[in-house]
């Protein structure tokens, strides 16, 4: 194919024409020479598949990505045009050995050739995997995986929110799985699950949930559960995407990982808030079989009259105690009503013998005092002897000689008036005597303490064993001092 176009070329050369040597030579330009090349290239390599590690990865801001592949004996630069980038299939990244497929072509600005990418994917697990763990290490450092950020799954959650692809028998299983255990409400966001642009989709989807209030006519869900069946590495390498894996971290809805089988483990396991060997066991965990809950609910009930009975028999001992405890009431009462009935008989009997011991001190009192006969003549004969002592006092003075006799025209009535005065007067101090008077006061339960007769005023004038005498209102009793406080 190369002397093909090399014979292309030469029909502008120099042939014949009687020259030899150098002169029979073809002479190219360089566009020629260039273009030569490119075709030869591009024929021979129209469409190869090169296996190599990518190196000396660039992004440029057109869009184009440009880089190297290379071995152990080998480099071969390789680039990949803006309108491929989206159905690539893979992110090319330094590190990474993969399989491209395309065309090999030159450029002849720079005498070079390069490969032009048209798609690109791992080159074997192992590829996948060093990827795939150089990601991990990269989240596990940012905290995406720490066991802070897992949140609880709900107990009984009214809606169920499902990401899943429509195809396939991972959607039924969830929904029998549903149906049998306990029915629910299940809100399903269909996207694809393997393939290109997959990825995005799932996120998008995780988002979009997110994003739900509850106020819109679509309910938010209380739990999301993101499924699919099983594959192989290639075919799990969406729930791998580096896109996915942040969205589930900042996802506020609880979320569960079912994706493919219990031996697979994807990236979006790590940071979901639980992970499920299959769907079918993402539905169990999401919501409790009807059954076992009614069993509890039995359980608990049972428990709890259990729980009162023994409250109850507790209370009922110790009222059993309290009230054997207590004395007999009818008997209480009854004494009580004899000690009453006894003490009231008393209580007429002592009202009657003091009602006579003061009618007795009213005797003796009213014997000390003099009779008003005595003390109305003891009167009369003062007024006489003053009477005496005024008239001669007149007789010194004639004058005041005739007014006395003036006055004693009116003597009986004088007499008389002052007579009255006087008695009313005489009561007035018989009635201030009974108030001062020491009876008076013992009467009203005071006694007077006394020492040989004489008064004893104040408790220091006492000492401990001294013999004194205690008058009542009624009489004299004797007493020794026990104790002075």
């Amino acid at each position: 194919m190369y002397e093909e176009s090399i014979n292309t070329v030469s029909h502008r050369g120099y042939s014949g024409g009687g020259y030899s040597g150098e002169n029979n030579i073809p002479e190219y330009t360089v566009s020629e020479i260039s273009g030569a090349v490119r075709l030869t290239l591009e024929g021979a390599f129209s469409r190869v598949r090169v296996r190599g590690e990518i190196t000396e990865f660039k992004r440029y801001s057109s869009g184009h990505l440009y880089f190297s592949l290379k071995d152990s004996q080998g480099k071969l630069s390789g680039v990949v045009w803006k309108y491929v980038v989206p159905r690539l299939g893979i992110s090319p990244e330094n590190g990474l050995e993969v399989v491209a497929t395309g065309r090999i072509s030159s450029y002849g600005e720079r005498s070079s050739y390069q490969l032009v990418v048209e798609r690109m994917e791992y080159a074997g697990e192992g590829a996948i995997l060093a990827q795939i763990q150089r990601l991990k290490q990269r989240l596990e450092s940012e905290g995406l995986f720490a066991k802070e950020r897992k949140k609880p799954l709900p107990r009984l959650p009214s809606v169920i929110g499902v990401i899943t692809s429509l195809q396939g028998a991972v959607l039924h299983d969830i929904q029998t799985t549903l149906q049998r255990r306990f029915p629910r409400f299940i809100l399903v966001w269909s996207v694809p699950v393997q393939g290109e642009g997959s990825a995005e989709k799932i996120a998008e989807a995780i988002q979009g949930f997110d994003k739900l209030e509850g106020t819109e006519a679509i309910p938010r869900p209380d739990v999301l559960i993101v499924a699919r069946g099983g594959g192989s590495l290639e075919d799990l390498m969406a729930f791998n995407a580096e896109s996915v894996v942040r969205a589930v971290s900042v996802c506020r809805i609880p979320l569960i990982s079912a994706v493919g089988h219990e031996t697979d483990i994807t990236l979006i396991d790590y940071v979901a808030d639980q992970r499920a060997p299959t769907p079918t066991a993402a539905a169990e965990m999401v919501i409790p079989a009807r059954t076992d809950l009614c069993a509890q609910i039995t359980q608990h009930i049972a428990r709890a009259m259990s729980a009162v009975a023994r409250h109850v028999q507790r209370v009922r001992l110790r009222f059993n105690a309290i009230v054997a405890l207590l004395p007999d009431l009818p008997s209480l009462l009854q004494t009580e009503r004899l000690k009453l009935d006894t003490r009231s008989q008393k209580l007429i009997t002592v009202s009657g013998v003091f009602m006579q011991n003061q009618r007795e001190r009213l005797l003796r009192l009213e014997r000390r005092f003099p009779a008003k006969e005595v003390l109305f003549t003891s009167w009369q004969r003062q007024i006489i002897a003053l009477q005496g002592r005024l008239l001669s006092a007149l007789q010194k003075n004639k004058q005041e000689w005739r007014i006395r006799q003036e006055r004693c025209r009116l003597s009986s009535a004088f007499l008389s008036a002052l007579l009255r005065e006087k008695r009313g007067a005489l009561a007035t101090l018989v009635g201030r005597l009974e108030a001062v008077s020491p009876q008076s006061v013992l009467a009203r339960g005071y006694a007077l303490v006394s020492v040989d007769g004489k008064p004893i005023t104040a408790a220091a004038l006492l000492h401990e064993g001294q013999k004194v005498a205690l008058t009542f209102a009624d009489g004299t009793w004797g007493a020794t001092i026990g104790e002075v406080r």
